[in-house]
This record gives C-alpha cells, structure tokens and sequence, in this order.
C-alpha cells in the first residue's frame, strides 16, 4: 500500500496525520503545493478542493478526521483508548478543538478587535480542554493518543506566536493545560511532522497577514 499526503507547509490538519503516521512508523511520501494556486492534478483529484489529501494507490481519502481515522485503521495497534466510552470522549474533544484553529487564524489576520475576540473565545476553549484533562502526562494519562496528536499543532502554533511576541499568548495561567503541551511538544515524531523552518514561515505568514499581531512581533531574525 502506497500512501502519499498532499497538502501545504502550514496545514495544522496535515500535521495531525503527520504526527500519527510517524508515531505508527507508516511509510508515506508528502507532497506539498501551493493553496493559493492549486495544480491542476490537484484540482482533478480533490472532491472538496481543499487539503489534506490521502492517495491510497490509486485511491483518494479526504477529509482530516477521515484521514487520520484511516490512518488508525491500517496500523498494527490502535492509538486511541481502548474503552469505548473514553474513545468517544475522545473523539468529541478532538472534534471541539478543531473550532480552536478559527481561533488562530483570528487573531493572525484580525484587527484588534477581532484579535480581543479571538483571544477571549481561545482561552475559554482551553478552560474546558484544562478542565476535562485527565491525571497523567498526556490527555488519558502516560499514552500518547490521537486526541495529543490533534493538539499539538495548537500547542506548536501558540508556543511559536508567544516566541514572536514576548508572550503576548502566554497560557501559564492553565498550569495543567501548560504541562500538557510541553509534553506534547517533547515527543520526537511531533517535533519531525513539520519541515525545517517552519517556524520562519509561520513568522513570515504573520507578517504578511498584517494584522494587530503582526505589530506585537518582536524585532529579532527568525
């Protein structure tokens, strides 16, 4: 079985199935293209248009959640809990925290305003992610699981933004939620799901956004 990724560098999706084939040891290959001008061969393979995309030989799975379930399904062990009633828990605070990615993008390319705004609905997702995190290093405790994987591109993406400004994103007022990424962002195949640099695009990527937390950057090379 032949699996190629397509998606773009900065994809927070793609990442998250990046984590879980690394973390599986699945052989892939990633191919990366450009959102804003999309080839044609993408464009004649994606129903939706957008990415990630699986090819599986010559067959094509779309949709993340569907990916990276996918990607559960054709490993030799499962990287979700066990107990159904868990996994379902799971599953929901995956899917709850997929909403927090509008919160990023948010505050990337708002004003200040809307930059107020997103920050408010952010930390008030991650009082609920705090509160209902179990005892333990990870999410249900000393396992990694899909739900650690589907948080560590927030988690990747905060500790960049509060880099950047001097901590003007700075989560240490949830002490738990703070342990909790910095466990995540130590494990090895989450710190290999992204190229070289990406932290300089995602720079970059705020400074061409050209919004209010682009002014909050500090001035150091990245």
């Amino acid at each position: 079985m032949k699996l190629e990724l397509i998606s773009f560098k900065l994809c927070p999706f793609a990442q998250r199935a990046i984590i879980l084939l690394n973390t599986q040891k699945i052989d892939f290959e990633i191919t990366y293209i450009n959102p804003m001008d999309p080839p044609d061969w993408f464009k004649a393979i994606s129903p939706t248009g957008q990415v990630p995309l699986l090819k599986v030989d010559d067959q094509i799975v779309f949709e993340s959640s569907v990916i990276t379930e996918f990607i559960n399904d054709i490993s030799s062990t499962s990287i979700h809990p066990e107990d159904v009633i868990t996994k379902a828990n799971n599953r929901s605070w995956i899917a709850f925290s997929s909403s927090i990615f509008d919160d990023l993008f948010g505050m990337v390319t708002g004003d200040e305003d809307k930059f107020n705004a997103s920050k408010k609905s952010l930390f008030a997702k991650l009082k609920k992610l705090e509160n209902a995190k179990g005892d333990g290093t990870f999410f249900n405790g000393e396992s990694f699981n899909m739900i650690d994987a589907a948080l560590a591109p927030i988690f990747m993406r905060l500790a960049w933004m509060n880099e950047f400004t001097d901590n003007a994103l700075s989560i240490s007022e949830f002490k738990i939620l703070s342990a909790w990424s910095d466990a995540i962002l130590a494990v090895k195949e989450v710190q290999t799901s992204v190229i070289d640099g990406i932290d300089d695009v995602y720079y970059s990527n705020i400074e061409g956004r050209e919004g209010h937390l682009s002014t909050l950057l500090v001035d150091e090379e990245y």
